[in-house]
């Protein structure tokens, strides 16, 4: 079955939480896509399921192997794992990298990249090191939309700046900022991907709306080989 609703997925790790807060106070419960976000725990269990819940009204998920992903929900990854999608679910592996700088947020976007056929869209926040960077220009490359928090709204900016040195970011925006870009995508992707429409389509059934989210690519599609 294809999965038409858009996927946005939230990259962080120091001073992240600040960036996941203010998020997430500016998103309706009622938005038609998923929010993933994958912070880097690698030692200790995360606490993101038990906070984040005061930020938001949509249902706030740890995410276990092989959970559905379904829109209005924040999911969370769990420490010490990769996370990867297959049609509709979650797979959690053993973390690849337990040790140096992970690359989790690497690796998540690039199974989506491979396996979701709905909308992409990545967010990069504040964190220490460049995690995702190397990953955004592949999401351009499906049509996705990427995002990097502006570097002087993070407490860590590094991750930001990565993200914006790969050369393949659409948006640099605040926290509240990244939020109303979410919005207006989520609105434009599930009224024009109709039934049975996702990124392995013709490119040719693409439809630009850069009058509604500043992009041509909006809609690009690829067909999977």
């Amino acid at each position: 079955m294809l999965s038409n609703f858009p996927i946005v997925c939230v990259g962080g790790s120091a001073g992240g939480l600040d960036a996941y807060e203010r998020l997430l106070t500016h998103l309706p419960k009622t938005i038609d896509a998923a929010i993933v976000i994958v912070n880097h725990v690698r030692i200790g269990p995360t606490q993101l399921h038990e906070i984040l819940p005061h930020y938001t009204d949509m249902p706030v998920k740890l995410i276990c192997d092989g959970m559905r992903i379904t829109p209005g929900t924040v999911f969370i990854i769990p420490e010490k794992h990769d996370l990867h999608v297959r049609e509709n679910a979650f797979l959690l592996r053993p973390i690849s990298k337990p040790h140096g700088w992970p690359d989790v947020i690497t690796i998540c976007l690039q199974s989506l990249t491979r396996h979701w056929n709905g909308q992409l869209v990545a967010v990069i926040v504040s964190g220490y090191d460049g995690d995702g960077a190397a990953a955004l220009c592949g999401i351009r490359d499906v049509g996705g939309i990427t995002i990097a928090q502006k570097p002087e709204t993070a407490s860590a900016p590094d991750m930001p700046q990565s993200a914006i040195a790969s050369g393949c970011i659409d948006f640099i925006l605040s926290p509240e900022a990244i939020a109303q870009r979410i919005i207006s995508i989520a609105r434009w992707a599930n009224q024009l991907a109709g039934p049975g429409v996702g990124r392995g389509a013709d490119a040719r059934s693409g439809i630009s709306i850069s009058s509604a989210v500043d992009t041509t690519r909006f809609l690009r599609r690829r067909s999977h080989t």
